[in-house]
């Protein structure tokens, strides 16, 4: 009997077998040797280095995926022969269809380039507000057009899923699609266009201007709503499977929306607790127990969205290669932290955040961050409860203040009493500064000339 397909991962290939054992052992040991033995059953699927060009100022619509999955035998990611595509596509009469002529005109020959990820690249284009015309540069509606990579890693199937999920589903914190093109053996997406680009480029990418401690609550404030309806308020109840800063898309006002729904799955029905898939995802960011059994629940997204979270309070990415063996894995390096006490709170706060934020509030969040990211899933929280919480922040009813030498409360205690002043960051005693305004009056950070989209 023939051997599924390795997962390669540098110069080994390791089989199913090995997998398996892998697997068992990660199961004894916990969550740090999870981390530690991603390798042998990882494959960490990115595109070629300087795919994603760093030049490009439009550079910021999807950075680079990387995908780690448990490769099924037989399988591919080729864009194949589909003569009855019509039946597998869910029809939607909103959706446009475009001709791959006009979307070439749409986008000046595929020039105005955004970025690139696993489906292919994505380009700036510009169509007429009804129908399917092409439209000069500045005129029109302005759109994300995503062309798949005839050989690329994300394939057919996934193209499929992004058309029939994303296709039926309307809500102000998911990207709007507008249509495709499935012209001979071509597969391109259509999307809104997203003026600020991703969440991912504005934490970890310069030029871009700090975002402030009320704008990050927005943001996943908005990201959460976004998870709360696929999990809860939709028709048909959606695991969304690869939540990630790289795809969470800002517009103008810094409002989230949730893009990339290739990887998303129904919900499990009747009496089921799960669904069984291949793991498919993003290191980092994937819940521990779908990584070692493949049961995929909305508690998989809960976690991720706790990953998000904690990036956006630290400022670290959630996997670090350059950063020192503890530090690698964004989560197990603020656990340890935490179980320490309130001391090591703000050591953990991005300094990006020059301490303007609410104490009361940054406590609640952390706190909010570790629930999400607890190694059982029994003890997440469900999305509607995120966004109550989240809701109920002070962030924009507080006035800012500071204190010379402020106490910390332990993060690991909402309850605690504070005063919900905001901390300047200073160390020197004695000399408090203090903000006059709401950090809710002050201006939106945006990118520089150089380096932003508009």
């Amino acid at each position: 009997m023939a051997s599924p397909t390795s997962a390669k991962v540098g110069p080994q290939n390791v089989g199913k077998s090995k997998t398996r054992r892998n697997n068992e052992g990660v199961q004894s040991k916990g969550p740090s040797f999870l981390t530690r033995m991603f390798g042998c059953f990882i494959d960490l699927r990115s595109k070629p280095d300087g795919a994603l060009s760093t030049n490009n100022k439009q550079d910021d619509f999807l950075p680079p995926s990387i995908t780690f999955v448990t490769v099924a035998p037989g399988s591919s990611s080729k864009s194949p022969s589909t003569p009855h595509l019509s039946k597998e596509l869910k029809h939607y009469p909103h959706l446009r269809q475009f001709t791959f002529r006009n979307l070439k005109l749409a986008t000046g020959d595929f020039q105005s380039r955004l970025g690139e990820g696993g489906f292919g690249p994505v380009y700036k284009g510009w169509i007429s507000h009804k129908g399917a015309s092409p439209t000069s540069p500045g005129v029109g509606l302005p759109v994300a057009v995503k062309i798949l990579k005839k050989n690329g890693l994300q394939g057919h199937r996934e193209f499929v899923t992004e058309v029939n999920h994303l296709g039926g589903l309307d809500h102000p914190h998911l990207v709007k699609l507008i249509g495709y093109c499935t012209e001979g053996e071509e597969r391109v997406l259509v999307y809104e266009y997203m003026t600020k680009g991703s969440l991912e480029h504005h934490l970890f990418r310069r030029p871009y201007v700090p975002l402030q401690w009320s704008v990050r609550m927005k943001i996943m404030l908005g990201a959460a709503k976004g998870l709360a309806y696929l999990h809860e308020e939709a028709e048909k109840p959606l695991i969304y499977r690869d939540f990630k800063s790289s795809n969470i898309l800002l517009d103008k006002d810094y409002n989230a929306k949730l893009s990339d729904f290739g990887l998303a799955r129904d919900g499990p029905v009747g009496d089921s607790t799960h669904v069984s898939t291949r793991v498919l995802g993003t290191q980092g960011y994937a819940a521990p127990e779908y990584i070692m059994t493949g049961h995929l629940t909305a508690k998989s997204d809960v976690y991720s969205f706790g990953v998000v979270l904690l990036e956006m309070l630290t400022g670290r990415k959630s996997m670090d290669k350059k950063r020192g063996r503890d530090a690698v894995n964004l989560v197990e390096w603020v656990r340890p932290k935490l179980r320490k006490g309130g001391s090591m709170f703000h050591e953990l706060m991005d300094p990006q955040l020059g301490g303007q934020y609410s104490r009361r509030a940054a406590n609640k969040v952390m706190n909010l961050a570790l629930n999400c990211v607890s190694w059982d899933a029994k003890d997440r929280p469900v999305m509607s409860e995120v966004v109550k919480v989240l809701s109920s922040l002070p962030h924009c009813k507080e006035k800012m203040a500071s204190s010379s030498s402020p106490s910390p409360p332990s993060p690991l205690n909402v309850g605690s009493s504070d005063n919900g002043d905001f901390i300047n960051g200073s160390s020197a005693r004695g000399t408090p500064s203090r903000f006059k305004a709401s950090p809710c009056n002050l201006p939106l950070p945006s990118p520089k000339a150089s380096g932003g989209r508009s």
